[in-house]
């Protein structure tokens, strides 16, 4: 199984790279690069920029191929292989999905395509979907120094760390359903947004507040 997520990872990497190589010709010398949270364009740049997604997720694969090998001891990720491999795979799925949606909107802008995407809604909506699978293995992340919630409080507890990661994994999954159906439901855009900010900082408050619960009880 873990071949396969490399499969997946590395397949959609080279097409990620193929697809910007096919929409470059065609794109102006400037060409929108950044959305605010309406959707609407606030920031410009050379069309060269269309490349950067790609190049960011074949360093991606490079680093998560050397983390194993870097992992000092009792903190190694072989602990969590097919998660860890299925969260770089996901990751990878991610900034995919993503490319493709700035793609299309960069093309609507330019005037190549009619304006169908309503690239806030397109963005988040693809968010929420790949964090919830990811935080669907979230309770399977064992303690490491590089992928999940690390923070001080995990960090230096097996419990915490753990009861952390259960709490991480409830919320993302539930957070991503709630937030799917405020963006297909219209709702705005930054109540959307602001479910999925609460679903990575209440795991981040709870693991400060169960810590120092476990350490006044001397339970750590």
């Amino acid at each position: 199984m873990t071949r396969a997520y490399w499969i997946i990872a590395v397949t959609l990497t080279a097409a990620l790279w193929g697809m910007s190589a096919w929409a470059y010709p065609g794109l102006p010398d400037s060409i929108p690069t950044h959305w605010n949270i309406h959707g609407r364009v606030d920031g410009h740049g050379s069309r060269n920029v269309i490349f950067l997604m790609p190049a960011v997720t074949t360093g991606l694969l490079v680093v998560f191929a050397l983390l194993p090998a870097l992992s000092p001891r009792n903190f190694e990720v072989d602990s969590f292989r097919t998660t860890y491999l299925f969260l770089m795979a996901t990751t990878v799925g991610l900034m995919a999905y993503l490319q493709v949606v700035i793609l299309a909107a960069t093309f609507q802008e330019v005037g190549v395509v009619p304006r169908r995407i309503d690239i806030g809604r397109a963005l988040l909506a693809g968010m929420f979907v790949f964090f919830g699978l990811m935080g669907n293995v979230m309770g399977k992340v064992r303690k490491n120094f590089y992928v999940g919630i690390r923070v001080p409080w995990t960090l230096a507890s097996d419990r915490v760390w753990n009861d952390t990661h259960r709490l991480a994994a409830w919320l993302m999954v539930a957070g991503s359903a709630v937030g799917l159906a405020l963006v297909a439901f219209g709702a705005p855009l930054a109540l959307a947004f602001g479910v999925l900010m609460a679903s990575f900082l209440i795991p981040v408050v709870y693991s400060f507040i169960h810590y120092k619960a476990l350490e006044r009880r001397g339970a750590l």
